[in-house]
Parts: C-alpha cells; sequence; structure tokens
C-alpha cells in the first residue's frame, strides 16, 4: 500500500472511532459531490449506517436542517439518537408533507439516496423541485427505471458517488474528532476477535435491530 493511503488517527481517538471512520469517509464523499451545502436544507432517503453517517455528515458540513427517512423505526430511532430530530418513516406519515414540515414550502435543496432501490429513487426524483442535485449513494443490486422524462422536465441532476477518497478520510476524522458525528448509537454490540463468528450468527438474528457489530482485538 501507498504510504500515502494511510491516514494516522489522531492521539486520543479511541479505536471503536477509529473503525467507524471508514464508513464517515462513504457519506463525507457523497456530501462533496454536491459541493457546499453550508446553510442548505438536504434530505437522506436510508437511516441504514451509511445514510444516517450522511445525514451526520450532512448536518457536521454546515447544512441549515437535515432530514431522513426510512421504513425501519428502529433505525429512525438510532438516527434521533444521534441528533437528526426530523426522521420520518413513509409508511406511517406522508413523506413529501414531512418534508415541507421540516423544511418548508420549497422543500429540500438536495437529495441524497441511501437505499439502492428502485423506489426511493422515485421517491427522490418526485419529491425534488426544478433544479435540485441527487446524489445516488445507495447501492443497487438490479437496475432501476428511471422516470428520464420527469428528470428532464424538473432540470434535475443524478450525481453518482462510490466510496472516497483520502481527503474524505480526513474530513471523516475532523467530524468525528470534533464532535460533529455522533457514533456511539450505531455501535449496536461488540464481540472479542476469538468469538468473531458469534458476530456473524448475532447479525443474521438481528439484522432488522443491528447497525454496526465491532470485533475487539
Amino acid at each position: 500500500m501507498d504510504q500515502d493511503l494511510v491516514v494516522k488517527l489522531p492521539a486520543g481517538m479511541d479505536y471503536d472511532s477509529g473503525a467507524m471512520v471508514e464508513p464517515v469517509a462513504v457519506g463525507a464523499h457523497a456530501v462533496g459531490r454536491l459541493g457546499s451545502v453550508e446553510g442548505k436544507k438536504v434530505l437522506v432517503l436510508g437511516a441504514g449506517p451509511i445514510g444516517n453517517l450522511t445525514a451526520q455528515a450532512v448536518r457536521g458540513l454546515g447544512a441549515a436542517a437535515v432530514a431522513i427517512s426510512d421504513l425501519s423505526d428502529f433505525r429512525l430511532e438510532v438516527a434521533r439518537a444521534c441528533g437528526i430530530p426530523h426522521a420520518v418513516n413513509p409508511a406511517k406519515r406522508d413523506l413529501a408533507s414531512s418534508v415541507r414540515e421540516a423544511f418548508g414550502p420549497d422543500g429540500a435543496d438536495a437529495i441524497l439516496e441511501c437505499v439502492g432501490v428502485e423506489e426511493t429513487v422515485g421517491q427522490a426524483i418526485s419529491l425534488a423541485r426544478k433544479g435540485t442535485d441527487i446524489v445516488i449513494v445507495g447501492v443497487f443490486g438490479e437496475k432501476p427505471r428511471v422516470d428520464i422524462g420527469l428528470v428532464q422536465d424538473k432540470e434535475l441532476r443524478l450525481i453518482g458517488t462510490l466510496m472516497y477518497k483520502a481527503e474524505d478520510y480526513r474530513t471523516a476524522i475532523d467530524l468525528v474528532q470534533s464532535g460533529r458525528v455522533n457514533l456511539k448509537p450505531l455501535m449496536t454490540r461488540h464481540f472479542p476477535f476469538e468469538k468473531y463468528p458469534d458476530a456473524y450468527h448475532y447479525i443474521e438474528k438481528n439484522r432488522d435491530r443491528t447497525m454496526k457489530v465491532l470485533i475487539d482485538l
């Protein structure tokens, strides 16, 4: 590995936080694809670990307001524990109305899709006002159908993002060290290294109530 790709963790950062820097960097890179989010109102679709950390990165990088949606009440509870109060389950509350309630009549200035399914891409396009940027963060298992006519009519920009760059790692470390990203609510469980198979069994059995499982060395 090139030494330029090795990033030293700052003194005082514990190993749990250090292990979580990588997914924070994914979120930081995705937010960076929007340019500046300073003063903007941003909607994140999907409250899994990447969606949660993307929303926190949005907030930490200067957004005026952040809202997040998911079908899992557990994930929404974690998002609220991380300091994201506008957390909506679209199966229980109308998402468009909730976005207007959180952001005002103009809705979101930008949207990040962090699920990777056709339905949430459609939600993003439907919710977006004219000229909105939509960042596609979620990884798709199947090719989604996209309403290109609506993308054209609304003059939307669909922006791809994947992984991160070295500078995103440094941004992630700064977000964590400064306290702008809250990692503790995402750490569902720890396992000792000797019992790492148990960690995988735990995830399989508790997938609906698990965010991140850490293995202690």
